[in-house]
């Protein structure tokens, strides 16, 4: 009865927090059981702390295709047939309804954990629900970016806005009532540029916009990202890969159980047991992973763009070839690498110059500054913690959005977006 009493109180004060008077949410009432920026990053929330949502056979829901960008049929090759036009999934009420875009984050398809969340967080509360995948995935580069070199937001936001219309013009008959927006890290950069965009063409007015847990700087976040990859672990040398390491551990983690279990709750409980992993080596793994989503889109980049720094431009690939080599060569790059490679100068060749200093400022929330700093209907939930911010960017929220930021102590890396008070006071920011 007492934890009841205390869930609803901190309930109620993240509800005004996120509607009226966003603060920092006290870490003594938070509740939110993981500490460690980097195991929440990971692990995210224990599933018995998770809000009750519905299954997937209970909502009417069809993954679509657009065919935006019909001259890739010949440039790809064949054994990226899978994503020659752009896949979506739709959720649809019976009824009058707000639909609500979500955009994933980096290199995450439509079809990504959170995005999954969120579609049923919001089905549930009576909205229609479109999940789009990052513009810096590999199935949006190809079939939907107009340069397939993401990492220019402001272009990247054009080529999502597209991708909305034709979303829209493909449901005549969906009826809905308002549009919102939200996307979660990079996904809430895109939709920031999203709304500011929308300004100006007007096609969707939309209602309420929510960041969750954007980068402020990309160029500081990237970098905290790449990082993480050079952390030193203990174990590893010269005949002990960091892979045979987590193997290693896991396979004994398994043994002591006696069974293989693989669920929604095998991260939590794998940190709680012996075998826990260090945060050297949570950093690590956290740093592999962004290190081979920057390894696709450099790969996909290039790839489309025949600019040979990965696969050579006259080589032809057909289902039967080997993309092992090529993908070994990319994961050679990491973000900083691609931007330095692919994405500045395509962006010079764009804007007749410019500095490297000039796009990292239009790439972040800063170029956005006064836009975000006049604008009510963007809000923005963050995490004390977060492993993406740098020095300032805090800051930077606080001054830029006020009372509608909102400072959870803990989560990491949108580690507790599916707690289950942040999963309530983000519909309540929405209802608001």
């Amino acid at each position: 009865m007492l934890r009841s009493l205390r869930f609803a109180a901190l309930l109620g004060g993240l509800i005004l927090s996120a509607s009226a008077l966003a603060k920092d949410v006290d870490p003594a009432t938070y509740g939110y059981p993981l500490h460690n920026p980097f195991e929440a990053t990971i692990a995210s929330t224990p599933p018995d702390l998770r809000p009750k949502l519905p299954a997937d056979s209970d909502i009417d829901q069809d993954d679509y295709t657009l065919n935006l960008r019909p001259e890739r049929e010949q440039i790809l090759p064949d054994n990226f047939w899978a994503v020659k036009k752009l896949r979506y999934r739709l959720a649809k009420q019976d009824h009058p309804a707000p639909l609500i875009f979500l955009i994933a984050g980096t290199g995450a398809p439509y079809t990504s954990s959170l995005n999954e969340f969120l579609k049923k967080l919001f089905y549930q509360a009576g909205y229609n629900v479109v999940q789009l995948s990052s513009p810096t995935s590999y199935d949006f580069m190809s079939a939907a970016s107009r340069f397939a070199t993401p990492g220019v937001s402001s272009e990247d936001a054009e080529d999502l806005y597209r991708v909305m219309q034709a979303v829209r013009a493909q449901h005549p008959k969906l009826a809905v009532t308002d549009y919102y927006l939200t996307g979660y890290s990079l996904g809430a950069l895109d939709a920031a540029f999203v709304s500011k965009l929308d300004e100006t063409r007007r096609s969707f007015n939309f209602k309420k916009v929510l960041l969750l847990n954007p980068p402020v700087n990309l160029y500081t976040s990237i970098s905290n990202l790449d990082k993480l990859v050079q952390t030193q672990v203990k174990g590893i040398n010269n005949s002990t890969t960091f892979y045979e390491l987590m193997l290693a551990k896991l396979t004994r983690y398994f043994q002591d159980k006696g069974y293989i279990d693989l669920n929604d709750a095998l991260i939590y409980d794998f940190q709680n047991s012996k075998e826990h992993l260090s945060n050297e080596q949570l950093a690590m793994l956290i740093g592999t992973s962004f290190r081979f989503s920057a390894a696709d889109i450099a790969f996909t980049s290039d790839l489309i763009n025949r600019r040979g720094l990965i696969t050579p431009p006259k080589t032809k690939i057909t289902e039967g070839t080997s993309l092992t080599p090529y993908m070994r060569k990319a994961l050679q790059c990491d973000f900083n690498c691609y931007l330095t490679d692919q994405v500045i100068p395509m962006w010079r060749a764009r804007t007749d110059g410019g500095s490297v200093l000039q796009l990292v400022n239009q790439v972040s929330l800063y170029a956005l500054k006064d836009y975000l700093h006049d604008n009510n209907k963007l809000a923005v939930f963050h995490n004390a913690d977060d492993v993406i911010l740098g020095p300032g960017d805090l800051g930077f929220l606080r001054t830029t959005f006020g009372d509608r930021l909102t400072v959870f102590p803990y989560g990491g890396h949108c580690g507790n977006i599916n707690y289950r008070v942040n999963s309530d006071a983000i519909l309540e920011f929405f209802r608001g």
